[in-house]
């Protein structure tokens, strides 16, 4: 039962299998690097890293490390410290662009998401009379929904007008590629912007974010993507695909703590336009002109100009803490397993079905592996919340989205084949299935 069979997507429900898969898996001792919550006196279950990843167990010894360096040095931390806070945040470049599929110098680690947003916003939703409209996904996190409504507004559109979401067809639930397409090539002439989600944060579905930059491109739109449930779940190449920008936040996937500190990518083509318009800090400014303390904005020639303040590291060093085992372990790798184990949580849940001999259980969530990432999106037609209840009782952590959908993300960093096929279990004692 090796994960070379499992490439064939050829599963079995058995305790054996998982174990057996387990043992043949090259990343199985990432695991360790991780804490597990406890429920019940017992290590969880945890199939919530699309909502907020678990703590790096070197996490503490890496924010430690910046306390006691400001207790020993002070302000002249700053460049003394053993990770000099001056220039903290050039340590993510390489780390980020690799996640990214982007060059070192076109991504960024600040902020937090919305306002990174909405600053990547400031520059690049510049709406005229004639073009003004934004297209994004129906039901896409409502913060996004929030953003762009109120930058509609600050523009002196109303949004009803000017957002226009595009939607799964009558009885699905999930969006088609051709419709995606098909709204812009209608709205073209109107078309001043293409905002999606990587990864829809409901359904789980994975975009195909070459093709809509192409095609919002080719409509003469700026594109951008919320990537905060993509980033370090999926395969990306945001400077191959020409996406003008990027955001998102680093406590899902990338497991750095809740509310950490954020990241975005500006495609170079971008870099040396001086006259896209951009709010602007001390932080954008060239590093080598920087204590000059000049009137005139001396802007960085990347992705940096974009920073308004100096980082913050406490948070900033959980994240390199997590970063460091995303490059041990490699994306390619981690995207292998993550289709395996996804496709095996796929497998146990259909199962279940055929144990009830009816639907009892509905996945909303693509079936291609291509159109998802780690997570699936599960309704119980009949069921209340009360189920979701269920499974917290018997030591699973997964997510809850109203009004009817339970979310789990077998995360390959730290989830295995035998955490999953706990699952099928515990579900299927819960729906007293024999």
């Amino acid at each position: 039962m090796a994960l070379k069979m499992l490439t064939k997507m050829s599963f079995e429900k058995s305790p054996e299998y998982a174990a057996n898969a387990d043992a043949e898996d090259v990343l199985k001792d990432f695991r360790k690097k991780f804490f597990f919550p406890e429920l019940n006196g017992k290590t969880a279950l945890y199939f919530t890293g699309n909502s907020l990843g678990l703590q790096p167990v070197t996490a503490k010894d890496a924010l430690l490390t910046e306390i006691d360096d400001w207790a020993k040095f002070g302000v002249e931390g700053h460049f003394e410290a053993r990770n000099p806070w001056y220039s903290y945040h050039e340590m993510f470049s390489v780390g980020l662009s690799i996640i990214c599929g982007a060059l070192p110098t076109e991504v960024v680690a600040m902020g937090s998401l919305t306002n990174n947003l909405h600053l990547l916003m400031v520059s690049f939703y510049r709406p005229t009379k004639e073009r003004y409209k934004i297209i994004c996904e129906k039901k896409a996190f409502p913060s996004d929904v929030y953003a762009l409504h109120s930058q509609a507004r600050f523009h002196g559109f109303q949004p009803h007008e000017a957002v226009i979401e595009v939607a799964p067809r009558e009885g699905e639930t999930t969006i088609r590629h051709e419709d995606i397409l098909d709204a812009i090539h209608q709205h073209s002439n109107e078309l001043a912007l293409v905002v999606f989600g990587g990864v829809n944060y409901f359904t789980g579905q994975l975009f195909d974010m070459k093709s809509i930059t192409e095609a919002g491109h080719e409509a003469g739109a700026v594109v951008g993507f919320d990537l905060a449930h993509a980033a370090g779940n999926v395969k990306l190449e945001l400077h191959r695909w020409n996406v003008d920008f990027a955001a998102w936040c680093s406590y899902k996937y990338l497991n750095s703590g809740p509310g950490s500190v954020a990241g975005i990518f500006v495609h170079e083509k971008h870099h040396k336009n001086n006259s896209l318009p951009r709010f602007e800090g001390w932080w954008g400014t060239n590093p080598d002109t920087r204590f000059l303390m000049s009137d005139t904005f001396d802007s960085m020639e990347n992705a940096g100009a974009w920073q308004l303040s100096n980082a913050p590291v406490f948070s900033m060093a959980v994240h390199k803490a997590s970063l460091d085992i995303f490059m041990e372990a490699g994306m390619d790798r981690l995207i292998e397993k993550s289709k395996k184990l996804t496709a095996y949580l796929d497998f146990l849940v259909k199962a279940l079905n055929d144990d009830a001999g009816k639907r009892v259980i509905e996945i909303i969530t693509p079936e291609n592996s291509n159109e998802r990432g780690c997570q699936l999106s599960l309704r119980f037609p009949g069921y209340g919340k009360d189920l979701f209840h269920q499974l917290t009782k018997h030591g699973i952590i997964a997510d809850w989205r109203e009004p009817n959908v339970v979310r789990v993300a077998p995360v390959p960093l730290y989830n295995s084949f035998t955490d999953v096929y706990g699952f099928y279990t515990t579900l299927k004692s819960i729906l007293n299935l024999k």
